[in-house]
């Protein structure tokens, strides 16, 4: 598999296949919630799009980095977001930089979204596909957060079908600007348990895709083939 590794500025045209990363936070958090149960994630273009979409849809949860706003049922939190109960519901989210990734590579055939808490089912997904070139990327930092290379580093081994041991790169990912950030209260909108939560190896079986629908970029938990349906 050919695997590059490119910030968003660095998108000069249309990936047959994306794979776009934020560790910290927005794909940890919309992982956590689809295990609370949501149906689907609008991810909104800004601030104003999703106040907008949520006044249209009251019923549905928007969500954004940073601390509480007006308008805002929640913030970019897994600590906080799992406390809630989402059954059924649509999540609109903002955030500073997963959401604009994604937004970014909106036309590529394939568009995953992804974090260490579904690193295992989004490779698996590729190897389904049978991508054999894939852009990751990584949303942070000008695409230089240590946190989203190490995530996407790891998931290409694994897509290649790599024995890796994930040790190196969760330790990259834990010593990363955004977790110390985190963990010192620099940003807000936190909860003590994020940077935890965010280091936690295939917390969930599924893989989450990006597709457009009625104008608007969706996110979708995907199941993917066990291990014994890929030898097969």
């Amino acid at each position: 598999m050919d695997a590059r590794f490119l910030g968003m500025a660095e998108l000069v045209d249309t990936p047959s296949a994306a794979v776009v990363v934020d560790v910290m936070r927005a794909f940890t958090v919309a992982a956590w919630a689809f295990a609370q149960g949501a149906e689907k994630i609008v991810l909104a273009e800004s601030l104003d799009e999703a106040l907008s979409i949520k006044a249209r849809h009251p019923g549905w949860v928007a969500l954004k980095d940073g601390p509480p706003m007006t308008g805002f049922d929640t913030v970019n939190s897994p600590g906080l977001l799992r406390s809630l109960n989402l059954d059924g519901r649509t999540v609109v989210q903002k955030t500073t930089a997963g959401t604009v990734g994604a937004l970014a590579v909106k036309d590529a055939p394939l568009v995953l979204c992804a974090g260490f808490v579904v690193a295992e089912a989004t490779a698996r997904l590729l190897r389904t596909h049978g991508c054999g070139s894939v852009t990751f990327v990584v949303t942070g930092e000008d695409g230089r957060a240590e946190e989203d290379l190490a995530c996407a580093h790891y998931i290409a081994h694994r897509a290649a079908g790599r024995e890796t041991d994930a040790a190196a790169f969760l330790r990259r990912a834990g010593e990363s600007r955004a977790a110390a950030e985190l963990s010192t209260g620099v940003r807000q909108g936190t909860h003590p348990d994020d940077v935890a939560l965010c280091l936690e190896l295939d917390r969930f079986p599924f893989a989450m895709v990006a597709a457009p629908e009625d104008s608007l970029m969706v996110l979708r938990p995907c199941a993917v083939p066990s291990l014994t349906d890929e030898v097969r």
